[in-house]
């Protein structure tokens, strides 16, 4: 649910979470929003695909992608949706996280895709699905997010 109905969202032209530095950091891919999809309704605008290359250094001792790596993951595909349903002056905060693991990796692209589910006047629920190299589904996560007034932590 939008927080006012006769508001119609659209795609930001600042998509300042698909920059943050820990994406950077770790080597996240940000797939940008596809505006034309969401001005033409066939997407909508609380998605977001990010996705990871993974080697042998992202293993844990067991010789699999550490499954932290793989929550930071989606952690990060489930913030940049939700920041692109924020409207001026907004920011956000992430309550909780739940992640559930199906199948391990070892290597290669590992593709997370996020969804707002709902949003409301301050609180919303995300949805993310994260695919392996052969494109099975090796998770699945969820987080809700507060919205709070002000950017970067102004006001608080």
């Amino acid at each position: 649910m939008l927080p006012n109905p006769s508001l119609k969202l659209t795609c930001p032209d600042d998509d300042r979470f698909a920059e943050a530095p820990i994406s950077r950091l770790v080597g996240f891919e940000v797939a940008p929003p596809d505006r034309e999809a969401v001005t033409e309704g066939r997407l909508p605008v609380g998605h977001a695909t990010v996705s990871l290359r993974c080697h042998r250094h992202h293993h844990n001792p067991m010789g699999r992608v550490h499954g932290g790596l793989i929550a930071a993951l989606a952690d990060a595909a489930m913030g940049i949706a939700f920041g692109r349903t924020l409207f001026p002056g907004e920011d956000f905060s992430t309550i909780d996280l739940r992640i559930s693991f199906l199948r391990p990796v070892t290597q290669g692209m590992v593709r997370a895709e996020a969804q707002v589910i709902e949003r409301g006047l301050r609180i919303g629920f995300v949805q993310c699905d994260i695919y392996g190299p052969r494109g099975k589904r090796v998770a699945t996560a969820s987080c809700t997010c507060s919205t709070l007034p002000g950017t970067h932590g102004e006001g608080r």
